[in-house]
């Protein structure tokens, strides 16, 4: 049974559809990458595999089960999500930022929760920062704090909405480096991401959703050495050109 079924998903705002009819399976371990244009409906769907975003049509399992049926702390534990904009708490030190999920949605006592919580700052290389406040790390060390919140968790699958995308270039590849050792450690991956090393090197499935479907999906070396689609070969061409 996959983990993750996306199954006829529509979403519109006003008069606007943004997923047009979006259909995806995902396996245990897997690493998919949503990749297209700005605009083309990646971040709306990654919000609503997690229920940020409610569907209008369509349906979504986790494990076999709609996520609709589920508590949405449940959903929500089960699927961490890594944002954008990192989304820390500024009042709370990174190791309060963690264990303020361990505590009020796991109900473990304080010292569990502190010890957890300095088990996974360690585990992305900030062991030394858990008594340091949001503003006094830099944007990639928050990153790798808002990764380590959501993997205490112990979710079944991970998300990230564009994890680099507000970095300094030189603090991109400390973020990368963390999800590529969750990839090898065998952690399920949604990923939206404009690395396209990144993508090339570990993902287990590229998509590329353009307009709000999915034009093509498939092993990335097969897209970026032989696409199928012209919109394919655009966009990727695109990329490499600048690059």
């Amino acid at each position: 049974m996959s983990l993750l079924r996306v199954d006829h998903v529509d979403k519109s705002y006003g008069e606007e559809r943004v997923l047009r009819d979006v259909s995806f399976e995902m396996e245990r371990q897997d690493v998919e990458v949503i990749v297209g244009p700005s605009g083309s409906g990646k971040s709306t769907m990654l919000r609503c595999v997690n229920r940020l975003t409610e569907i209008d049509d369509g349906e979504i399992y986790l494990d076999g089960e709609e996520i609709h049926d589920l508590d949405q702390n449940d959903l929500r534990r089960r699927v961490g999500m890594v944002f954008q904009d990192f989304n820390l708490f500024a009042h709370r030190t990174a190791r309060g930022n963690i264990t303020l999920g361990l505590e009020e949605v796991l109900g473990k006592s304080h010292e569990e929760a502190t010890r957890v919580a300095e088990d996974y700052l360690e585990r992305v290389g900030l062991a030394d920062q858990a008594d340091s406040y949001p503003a006094e790390l830099s944007g990639g060390q928050q990153q790798r704090v808002g990764i380590a919140r959501a993997l205490a968790m112990e979710p079944e699958l991970l998300l990230f909405d564009e994890p680099t995308s507000a970095l300094d270039p030189e603090l991109i590849g400390e973020v990368l480096d963390v999800m590529h050792d969750l990839a090898e450690e065998g952690m399920t991956m949604l990923c939206v991401t404009h690395e396209m090393d990144f993508a090339r090197s570990v993902a287990s499935t590229l998509t590329v959703l353009d307009d709000g479907q999915i034009v093509e999906r498939g092993p990335p070396e097969q897209l970026f050495e032989n696409p199928e689609h012209e919109r394919t070969r655009a966009f990727l061409g695109d990329l490499t050109d600048v690059r």
